[in-house]
């Protein structure tokens, strides 16, 4: 379980592929020595679990099924990637819930500065578009936001010198593709309409 809020930005320092995935070797800011073996962190808002660790880096292991549902499989050695430590149990809260689980990739159709801030508009896959609302929650590469808009082909976003800083953010340029994964109440709100009738 996550909240959103990026606390490292690493860089993709190898990828070594293989018939059953990928190993991703990121270097990281985070203090090693304070991570356990087996612990979960969020890479561009997909959950991996850890599998080794040196000093300034980790690895991680990769699915095929996670490289064809996410933009893991388009990454390469210097990319810059969003990073969060699991949340620990009455930590404060400051984005929204974000569970790590990519619900589809979306691609930057917008990138125009608006005062001191920029707005990002992104194209969904259309089964998405359902879930993302005006003034809802969404996690782009897993990076807790707020929707200013959404129409019927994807959604805009605005993103202040604090996130633009301090995330792989200021690398996305039009047609980036980016990581979704849509709001948790909204997951259950289409379960509860789905099954209405199915109660007794």
């Amino acid at each position: 379980m996550f909240t959103g809020l990026v606390s490292d930005v690493g860089r993709v320092v190898d990828i070594q592929k293989s018939a059953d995935g990928a190993r991703l070797v990121i270097e990281t800011a985070y203090d090693v020595s304070t991570i356990d073996m087996g612990a979960s962190i969020s890479i561009a808002g997909a959950c991996h679990t850890v599998v080794e660790m040196k000093p300034g880096r980790v690895a991680f292991d990769s699915s095929n099924e996670t490289l064809d549902r996410t933009t893991i499989g388009d990454w390469k050695v210097g990319d810059r990637i969003n990073m969060e430590r699991s949340l620990t149990l009455g930590a404060e809260l400051g984005g929204h819930i974000v569970s790590g689980h990519v619900d589809g990739v979306g691609a930057v159709s917008e990138r125009v500065q608006d005062g001191d801030a920029w707005r990002f508009s992104f194209t969904a896959p259309k089964p998405l578009l359902r879930f993302i609302a005006e003034k809802g929650s969404i996690a782009i590469d897993g990076v807790s936001l707020t929707v200013n808009g959404a129409d019927d082909v994807g959604f805009h976003v605005a993103i202040i010198p604090h996130t633009l800083e301090n995330t792989a953010f200021d690398a996305l340029q039009i047609g980036s593709r980016v990581n979704l994964e849509i709001d948790t109440l909204a997951r259950y709100v289409k379960r509860l309409l789905e099954t209405e009738g199915l109660a007794s």
